[in-house]
């Protein structure tokens, strides 16, 4: 038997939540936890009609007290709120006029399954805005979304190959020095304690 998904449901005004928890009490995939303990709830809802400070501030202490994940329903939703929410850790967007007792099911599923859920008509201009991120501001600095230039995904692998700072010189047309400056800088820029280090981090993130 599949395990049913746990969910919190917090709400800016009473009747929204009292509609949400009869909508999902029916469903026999979630199991419904209105109080006490958080900790190891599956997802956490967050009820709003805007992204407002109060609204950021609930869905961060759903994580602090030990919420999986986290879904937010609005009645309105743009570009600007997917950036806030992403910012604010959520994993799911969901409008308020199309919360139909199925479409939060599968939201509340797919997020704790892992995946993101985000509104169809949204995506596409989310994907223009990380064209517009990447060409504009990223490329001009030699810079990737993985945080890693092309020289220092060059670097890693030779690394993770086995050669050494003398041999990767050689390789790539560098001073040891220039080697050095750019292990040096991946590992201080994301805070790894040495080249094995950023190697493992490079492969997890799958990066090389």
């Amino acid at each position: 038997m599949q395990r049913r998904v746990s969910v919190y449901v917090y709400a800016d005004d009473p009747i929204s939540q009292a509609g949400v928890l009869s909508q999902l009490r029916m469903r026999s995939e979630i199991q419904v936890v209105e109080s006490g303990d958080l900790a190891g709830v599956d997802v956490g809802i967050a009820v709003a009609d805007v992204l407002d400070d109060e609204t950021l501030r609930i869905l961060r202490s759903l994580k602090k007290a030990g919420v999986t994940y986290t879904v937010l329903m609005m009645s309105a939703l743009d570009e600007g709120t997917v950036v806030k929410a992403a910012e604010a850790g959520v994993s799911g967007l969901l409008r308020r006029s199309q919360a139909t007792s199925d479409a939060m099911a599968r939201t509340i599923c797919k997020v704790a399954a892992g995946e993101g859920v985000i509104p169809s008509d949204l995506l596409g201009h989310l994907l223009g805005q990380v064209g517009r991120l990447q060409r504009q501001v990223l490329s001009p600095r030699g810079l990737t979304f993985t945080g890693l230039s092309d020289r220092e995904v060059q670097v890693l692998r030779l690394i993770a190959d086995g050669l050494d700072t003398n041999e990767i010189a050689q390789e790539l047309c560098y001073s040891q020095r220039t080697v050095k400056n750019v292990l040096h800088d991946v590992t201080t820029r994301l805070q790894l304690r040495n080249r094995s280090h950023a190697v493992a981090y490079a492969v997890r993130e799958g990066l090389i």
